[in-house]
């Protein structure tokens, strides 16, 4: 998350291709891409201290699924054998939105969180 965010302050073009690509453009204005950028890595860096843990992991949960629809090309079909547009890179998507399922069902088991 803090490196999706980081990507959309440091390089806001490649955040409007990448709406334009995957988005159909909802999301291509620079100042709304910085925002979010802004958002994101915040959000990132809450996940990683485990910071507010019951907003912060539903959050990710959904920025996570919401990445998921936005590629399901390359869920369903990584290799582009029958789907145009997919790409193999978006495949791992699934593994994170997997992780921040992991890392809701055990929040009670963590122990190297800061509390808040």
């Amino acid at each position: 998350m803090v490196w999706w965010g980081l990507d959309k302050l440091v390089n806001v073009e490649h955040g409007l291709v990448v709406s334009a690509h995957f988005y159909a453009g909802l999301f291509s204005s620079a100042a709304l891409l910085q925002a979010f950028g802004v958002g994101q890595t915040a959000l990132g860096v809450l996940v990683i201290l485990g910071m507010f843990r019951r907003a912060t992991y539903p959050a990710l949960g959904v920025i996570t699924a919401s990445t998921l629809v936005g590629v399901w090309r390359s869920i369903v079909d990584p290799w582009g054998w029958f789907l145009q547009g997919a790409n193999a890179l978006f495949y791992p998507s699934v593994i994170i939105f997997a992780g921040v399922l992991v890392l809701m069902a055990f929040a009670d088991e963590d122990r190297w969180v800061v509390r808040g």
